[in-house]
């Protein structure tokens, strides 16, 4: 990180925020991490009577999980190289990655041979449906609850620093639906987004429209890497 790189607002949960700030700095920018989201556990029994195979949407997924229950041994199906590093940083030894979104995972499922339901640890509101294709391929899915996102303020001084900020990250819907709720009233005309897909520009569109925020950019894919890839300031 040198003096006077570009600055960088994260807005993802910690410890994810963490991360993704290691890479904006080894890539020469600033980060600020103000996440506008943090990450709760919700009470789950972890049943896994009939479950043959768990599927990971997310980093926070795996962390709950491991959290609730000492299952190592089940194979692992994630949705990215990330998510697959957290399975294997538990201990899950038998991971495959679709390094994709949840329709590519949910093809990898479908294309493997093992006995039993699928069992998927996600969010409270998930930002996919994986239950439903997996369904269709006639496999059992079951997705049960075990986190959930809470929006929080960010600090005052990160609000101060917007026209300063070269530009903001996005990795989920919720979060950019928090932004353009904070940008309706203290609108930042010159920031710039960058948004992990196109989902998670959508809520922020009218806002650009409306010259309430600035240009607004989508990752062709939804991986940090292809996000970072948008940094060209």
């Amino acid at each position: 990180m040198t003096t006077g790189a570009p600055r960088l607002w994260i807005t993802r949960a910690r410890p994810g925020a963490e991360a993704t700030a290691a890479r904006l700095s080894a890539l020469g920018f600033t980060p600020l991490v103000d996440p506008l989201l943090e990450i709760r556990d919700l009470p789950w029994t972890a049943d896994l009577a009939g479950v043959g195979a768990l599927a990971f949407t997310s980093l926070n997924g795996v962390a709950a999980f491991v959290r609730a229950s000492g299952e190592r041994a089940l194979p692992v199906f994630a949705v990215g190289t990330a998510t697959a590093h957290a399975a294997a940083e538990a201990g899950f030894s038998t991971i495959e990655s679709a390094q994709g979104d949840v329709a590519e995972l949910a093809a990898l499922i479908a294309a493997r041979a093992f006995a039993g339901a699928v069992l998927h640890p996600a969010a409270a509101e998930p930002a996919g449906d994986l239950a439903s294709p997996l369904a269709r391929a006639g496999i059992e899915a079951r997705s049960v609850a075990v986190y959930e996102s809470i929006e929080r303020a960010p600090q005052p001084s990160t609000l101060a620093a917007l026209d300063a900020l070269a530009g903001v990250l996005l990795h989920s819907p919720k979060a950019a639906r928090a932004l353009a709720a904070l940008l309706e009233s203290r609108p930042a005309p010159g920031l710039r987004a960058f948004c992990l897909s196109p989902a998670v520009a959508a809520p922020l569109a009218e806002l650009a429209d409306a010259g309430k925020l600035g240009p607004v950019a989508a990752a062709p894919r939804p991986h940090e890497t292809a996000l970072l890839d948008l940094l060209v300031l």
